[in-house]
């Protein structure tokens, strides 16, 4: 039995995430890393009234949670750290055409604290993409985007109109997630890029695709 690796035959590439130029910091220093990040993130489906979840690493440890209150005039959903500290809230502005959410520091409310704001590029779409301006650009071309959805398996993030990578996520399908009525879906946070701030944009994104009609 040949142990060697045969000449001529390739030897598999090896994924590597480049840093980013300047750190990407939007909710905190804190939640940069050196390193790739590997985050799971789990939700129980069809949760009457709330629609929460779990964020871990890749050794099961609680980093996040997400609570929301769904039966209530606003859709307003709260990002903890394990500690139960609200880190943002997001809330979804009503009566807006391109889905727009807004996200504030803690549990505030005022213009001041407006961390950044996501709302769909274009009003008709077949697959989810969201513009997203830091609280300070007053202007049309947006900080950040997100390409795809990840109800269609996969989605990214992008820094501006740039080909930069953020972040990656995947959903997960299995045979346990589907018997225990749960969504699981991974999230790759490239070096330097805050952590925090991919899974406020993720649970963003939850919530837009939630509606499957896509017309809104």
């Amino acid at each position: 039995m040949a142990t060697g690796q045969a000449p001529g035959n390739p030897v598999p590439a090896i994924r590597t995430y480049p840093p980013v130029e300047h750190p990407v910091v939007v909710i905190g220093p804190q939640y940069l890393a050196q390193y790739p990040v590997e985050l799971a993130i789990s939700t129980k489906l069809w949760t009457l009234g709330e629609n929460n979840f779990k964020v871990s690493d890749i050794n099961g440890t609680l980093i996040f949670e997400v609570m929301s209150k769904l039966l209530s005039l606003h859709d307003r959903r709260f990002l903890k750290d394990a500690a139960g500290n609200t880190l943002v809230n997001l809330s979804q502005k009503i009566m807006t055409m391109h889905r727009r959410w807004d996200a504030f520091r803690g549990e505030s409310k005022e213009e001041k604290d407006l961390l950044f704001t996501t709302k769909k590029s274009k009003l008709f779409q077949f697959k989810t993409e969201l513009d997203v301006f830091l609280g300070n650009n007053k202007g049309k071309v947006p900080d950040f985007k997100v390409k795809g959805g990840y109800r269609e398996s996969s989605c990214s993030v992008l820094l501006g109109d740039s080909n930069t990578m953020l972040a990656q996520m995947h959903r997960r399908h299995t045979l346990a997630s589907t018997i225990l009525e749960t969504d699981r879906f991974g999230v790759t946070v490239y070096p330097n890029v805050d952590y925090a701030f991919i899974v406020a944009l993720v649970v963003i994104l939850d919530e837009i695709n939630a509606d499957r009609s896509g017309e809104d």
